[in-house]
């Protein structure tokens, strides 16, 4: 058997603490029997949710806190005050630590990157962090990122993404060559920001274990016309939300239009598996999660407001990165990719290029 994961939760946070977190624990044990879970946050608080699920209570190690940080705080707040005793910097200290292989939380979005950042530091040739989403598509899923760790984006940081993009691809999907796309207004290569058209430059030239396949618009993403989408957090966010919001609105306008007259209650009866079908591929629970590419450590951000089968999902995931070696081929990759730069071919490409 191999040496179990071990994974550190963030027992406090997102809007329901302990009662998502540790039900959502009891869903991922059972998926991944070869799970060790450490639970930070207020003993007070865990332990009657424990007693209610053994099978976690068993699997588990609960390090107290009473410590929190809130939905609310401005990470400078968060940073200042949660600070070596909250229950998500004692999740994070617990990977630096080697204590624990990734860490999880559903708490304050820009506390735990500020966070994670200040503890984990950035990987050796990482700028800084992306935050990369599970984005469903038509032929199954894909990567986008940075979906909102930080706005704006120079040539260098753009390409940097697509390296640990495309590592998580290799990681989570099981593919060789992974395809990237730049996000673009157009797929001519006159057209975009100039830090796009240049990292498009830079990734074209490249070696590296990709399929680089250009820019890509708006609608791609949905498509699933690449593996990885690569764009800066500020239109990254945007197009998530709007995927969301999108989504929210088709299952609404089903909903309205099913309960609309007695005949179209009688075609949603005959046609219940489809519709049924539909709810789970648009399901967020699903793909719940976003991982935090280019620190010292492997962390899973899940939606503050999800339940246990969506909190299940992100551990999932975190364990799933794990178990692939994600943190180990970015490094790889980044240093092949610092190497081919250094090389005197490159320099001389470079050269004739100015």
């Amino acid at each position: 058997m191999p040496e179990p994961v071990i994974i550190a939760l963030d027992a406090m946070g997102g809007d329901h603490g302990p009662e998502v977190v540790i039900p959502g624990a009891d869903i991922a044990l059972s998926r991944r029997p070869d799970t060790h879970f450490k639970l930070f946050g207020d003993e007070a608080a865990i332990s009657p949710i424990l007693k209610a699920h053994p099978r976690v209570a068993a699997a588990c190690e609960v390090v107290h806190t009473d410590i929190v940080v809130r939905m609310d705080d401005k990470p400078s707040q968060a940073l200042r005050r949660g600070r070596r005793r909250s229950s998500m910097w004692l999740a994070l200290e617990a990977v630096k630590n080697g204590e624990a292989h990734v860490a999880v939380s559903a708490g304050n979005t820009g506390a735990l990157m500020a966070m994670a950042r200040f503890s984990l530091r950035t990987l050796a040739g990482i700028d800084r962090p992306a935050i990369a989403a599970i984005w469903p598509t038509l032929r199954g899923e894909s990567i986008v990122l940075d979906v909102g760790a930080t706005i704006g984006a120079d040539a260098q940081q753009l390409v940097d993404c697509a390296l640990m993009g495309e590592a998580m691809a290799r990681a989570l999907f099981g593919l060789d060559r992974p395809t990237v796309g730049l996000l673009n207004i157009g797929v001519e290569e006159i057209k975009g920001l100039e830090d796009v058209r240049a990292a498009h430059q830079l990734l074209r030239d490249s070696h590296l274990p990709m399929d680089y396949k250009g820019f890509v618009e708006g609608d791609d993403l949905g498509r699933g016309s690449v593996d990885v989408v690569v764009t800066e957090g500020f239109a990254g966010n945007i197009a998530l939300k709007t995927a969301e919001g999108t989504a929210q609105q088709i299952a609404q306008y089903l909903k309205n239009a099913m309960n609309r007259t007695l005949l179209a209650r009688i075609g949603y009866l005959l046609a219940s598996g489809a519709f049924k079908a539909l709810k789970e591929k648009m399901d967020p629970r699903r793909s719940n999660g976003g991982v935090f590419l280019g620190l010292n450590g492997i962390v899973i951000k899940s939606h503050g407001g999800t339940d246990a089968e969506g909190f299940a999902s992100a551990v999932g995931l975190g364990y799933e990165m794990v178990r692939n070696g994600l943190l180990e081929k970015i490094v790889a990759d980044l240093g092949d990719y610092h190497r081919e730069r250094r090389s005197p071919a490159s320099r001389g490409a470079g050269s004739v290029a100015s």
